[in-house]
């Protein structure tokens, strides 16, 4: 399929999304991709904290979620790219056995203990079993969830951006709360 790329850098994340899941068209994702290098890039580098470190993390990413995206129906392809960057990162740190002061945007400190980084690599795990179950969600608990827990915004942020009422929106995020749980009980 030839497409004129052109009309396509001023669609929205979601629209792209739903247009690569037709044909599977790369151009597309290189597009998606394009926008949030530097994301990625920042992410690598936050937890590699070398220049070239992250630069060769950055083009191991996008060539996993080049072989990654087409396995799963991704909704809020930033907060899944980041996701995928970040584990990547993790992952590049542990094969160096190297524990990360930093593991997430809560500044946790690790001690040298060996229970402690078991709690790690289950607390990753468990962010992992998260970010897996969040697709499993219906369209607006997933988009209130994102939007309330991971961009950060209120209820009135959220419902102006959606449309949807207020007591709609604490409906989708305690459901989906609710909902949550249940899919990680049955992961366990």
């Amino acid at each position: 399929m030839n497409l004129n790329l052109r009309n396509y850098h001023s669609k929205e994340d979601q629209e792209l999304l739903s247009h690569y899941y037709v044909d599977f068209n790369n151009e597309l994702l290189g597009i998606l991709l394009q926008r949030y290098t530097v994301l990625v890039f920042g992410v690598c580098m936050k937890y590699l904290k070398n220049e070239e470190d992250a630069k060769d993390a950055v083009q191991q990413v996008v060539e996993k979620v080049i072989k990654e995206l087409p396995k799963y129906k991704v909704e809020y392809f930033k907060s899944w790219l980041y996701m995928v960057a970040k584990n990547h990162c993790l992952m590049q740190l542990r094969k160096k056995s190297i524990i990360p002061v930093e593991i997430n945007d809560y500044n946790t400190s690790l001690s040298t203990e060996s229970n402690d980084f078991e709690a790690l690599l289950l607390k990753e795990k468990n962010l992992d079993n998260l970010s897996a179950s969040l697709g499993q969600l219906n369209k607006e608990q997933q988009e209130c969830i994102v939007m309330f827990y991971l961009q950060k915004k209120s209820y009135q942020q959220i419902c102006a951006l959606t449309g949807h009422t207020t007591m709609q929106v604490k409906s989708y995020i305690q459901n989906g709360k609710r909902n949550l749980k249940i899919i990680l009980e049955r992961i366990k």
